[in-house]
């Protein structure tokens, strides 16, 4: 059957929505909101949370003997207050795996847990040029020598701690989203890219008014920065789960920003041979524009769940996302290629 049309323009107005919504991991709860919110629009899907957090929808099929679930999570990767220096600034500890040189200089909030929001940004320790010299190229980027500073009057741990600042208090990144020449540039693509993809797949079959060929779950992971999203919430009589989650880009991959891309294989080892090559039949027939990976360093919500003891088939797709765990970027041709790969699945 020919696939229905995708509305790019509720893509792209998802995403960005999305992506502007802060959800480091371990505080997603807004994230989660945000997407429950726009799936809540579309009729035929029965929303709930888990006791964990996630978001799972349920949507009746055309049959229910072996029920589909996909999953993508809205968490990100951030940080959380470690200590609050004598100087009034802030040492942190990471949410997720990225190098601390690749959120230097970015703008972040802090979210006390009075409910307050402070602006500062992430410096390192050392940051000017024309008082540490050398050092600044020297000093090694790690959560010792980099700091917060804070857009408040404070040079003390105890005029810190009068704003409301606290140890424990979560730290999220500036996203800096921008749309230019069909390039999506924005950190936290992953994996807020993926979930957009879910949503506008959603609304593509409520506007042509279909229903997935098995019923289906959607579930939305709050915690897979660290490693155990999936790891419960989906639903004990899923048969398969497919991970929607970005696609790794650089020397030595295949995939790259305008194709989707099937990863066969990651550093937790291979994914379902038979469920993955069924995609890839799909893909084929359906002239989806993809390809085939291995990513090196990277885990999945899949894998999560396989880990607690999921007895499901699992694969793994996703749009390809350049500089990831970084300031990322990929194309809206990836994410309609990943939303088209969806629909197949659901509809087949």
């Amino acid at each position: 059957m020919l696939l229905p049309e995708i509305d790019t323009h509720f893509l792209v107005e998802f995403a960005t929505g999305l992506l502007n919504t802060p959800s480091p991991t371990g505080m997603a709860e807004a994230g989660i909101e945000f997407t429950r919110r726009a799936l809540a629009d579309f009729s035929g899907l029965q929303l709930a949370l888990t006791r964990k957090g996630a978001l799972v929808a349920a949507w009746p099929g055309q049959r229910d003997d072996a029920p589909r679930a996909l999953t993508a999570h809205v968490d990100t990767l951030g940080a959380m207050v470690k200590e609050i220096k004598s100087n009034g600034r802030l040492k942190l500890t990471q949410l997720g795996g990225y190098a601390w040189n690749t959120v230097e200089g970015e703008g972040c909030t802090v979210f006390a847990a009075d409910g307050q929001q402070h602006r500062g940004a992430i410096l390192l320790s050392t940051a000017s040029a024309h008082v540490h010299a050398g050092k600044v190229n020297e000093t090694r980027r790690d959560g010792d020598n980099m700091e917060v500073r804070l857009d408040l009057r404070t040079a003390s741990r105890e005029e810190t701690e009068g704003f409301g600042i606290r140890v424990g208090d979560f730290v999220a990144f500036d996203p800096r989203v921008e749309v230019i020449n069909g390039f999506l540039r924005s950190r936290h693509l992953d994996d807020k890219a993926c979930v957009a993809c879910l949503v506008a797949a959603v609304k593509s079959m409520h506007d042509a008014d279909l229903r997935p060929a098995q019923k289906a779950y959607l579930h939305i992971s709050n915690y897979e920065e660290v490693g155990h999203g999936a790891a419960a919430g989906i639903p004990a009589d899923a048969a398969e789960l497919v991970s929607v989650d970005m696609a790794a880009v650089g020397d030595g991959q295949t995939s790259d920003e305008f194709h989707a891309t099937l990863c066969v294989k990651d550093s937790g080892g291979p994914y379902h041979h038979g469920l993955s090559n069924r995609l890839r039949e799909l893909a084929e027939a359906n002239d989806i524009a993809y390809r085939v990976d291995i990513y090196p360093y990277y885990g999945s919500d899949g894998e999560a769940y396989w880990r607690a003891g999921g007895d499901v088939a699992v694969a793994l797709i996703g749009p390809g996302v350049d500089a990831s765990h970084n300031y990322e970027r990929t194309h809206l041709d990836a994410l309609v290629a990943t939303t088209r790969w969806i629909l197949a699945y659901l509809l087949n």
